[in-house]
């Protein structure tokens, strides 16, 4: 085919491209499959079904090339799905992970059909336009320090027509009066840095995604001392704040949180490690 490379068909170019990525990534030929799709501008599974005997694009090679050099697959799409949706991400955001389904199952239990929910450190809006989505009757404000990472939420709020019912703001936990005019909430959600400065992460992760969506401090959890005592005066009666903690942060944000006044109750995530803390 005229658009491709001669000679060199898809489904032999996803095989040397598997093999390129192995040494980098644990989904290497998934990670191919996505990178080809990409360049296509196909689906992958209508890459699969329908175009692995075409001529290979010529801009495979160089994403293939930026995936090997670690750059995330989200990145370099400038995409990633969480719980059905199709966010935008950029390297202004994290990632939207599957873990964080624990967390927004734990913010969705028991509420009902309209009420308010506050974000604490948005990101893309993952959290706050996932829960809006399962809840159609709810308002949500979604707040972050980052304006650039706020502009990916908003774009993602217009893409998914939430914008109406998603308010997003500047604000940073750290600073006197942050919470200002926001009122009460029923659900508080937060996924927020929790990172030890200084952990030596994997490339992927620690060359790429926002360092001030990762690092807390000494014992990564700056964030929550900062976050938690505020908590109490967001909270309508009976909501609840819903946390992402650290695989081994339960029992150290649990005593902030019972410094706080209040009770904790874990979630944990499909591979069984602490993922979330309900905080009542």
């Amino acid at each position: 085919m005229a658009d491709g490379v001669p000679g060199v068909a898809v489904a032999a170019a996803l095989r040397a491209a598997a093999e390129r990525l192995s040494p980098v990534s644990d989904t290497a030929r998934l990670d191919a499959e996505l990178l080809m799709a990409h360049a296509l501008g196909v689906s992958r599974s209508d890459l699969l079904l329908r175009h692995m005997q075409r001529d290979a694009p010529p801009a495979f090679a160089a994403l293939v090339e930026r995936r090997a050099g670690h750059e995330p697959v989200a990145y370099i799409l400038g995409r990633q799905e969480f719980h059905g949706l199709a966010l935008q991400v950029t390297p202004d955001v994290l990632i939207p992970r599957d873990d964080s389904e624990t967390t927004l199952a734990a913010a969705l239990e028991g509420a009902g059909e309209d009420g308010r929910v506050l974000d604490c450190g948005v990101g893309s809006g993952a959290l706050l336009l996932a829960f809006l989505a399962e809840r159609p009757g709810w308002q949500g404000i979604g707040i972050d320090r980052a304006p650039a990472a706020l502009a990916v939420a908003a774009a993602n709020a217009r893409a998914l027509g939430l914008d109406g019912r998603a308010r997003l703001a500047e604000a940073d936990w750290h600073a006197p009066g942050w919470a200002g005019e926001l009122g009460r909430f029923d659900r508080v959600v937060a996924n927020p840095p929790y990172v030890e400065s200084g952990a030596d992460l994997a490339p992927d992760v620690g060359a790429f995604e926002p360092a001030g969506a990762l690092y807390a401090g000494p014992d990564g959890l700056d964030d929550y001392r900062g976050l938690v005592p505020c908590l109490p005066g967001l909270l309508a009666p009976g909501g609840i704040a819903v946390l992402e903690i650290g695989a081994t942060q339960e029992a150290a944000v649990a005593a902030i949180a019972a410094d706080a006044g209040f009770s904790c109750t874990l979630r944990r995530d499909l591979g069984g490690r602490p993922r979330a803390l309900i905080l009542r």
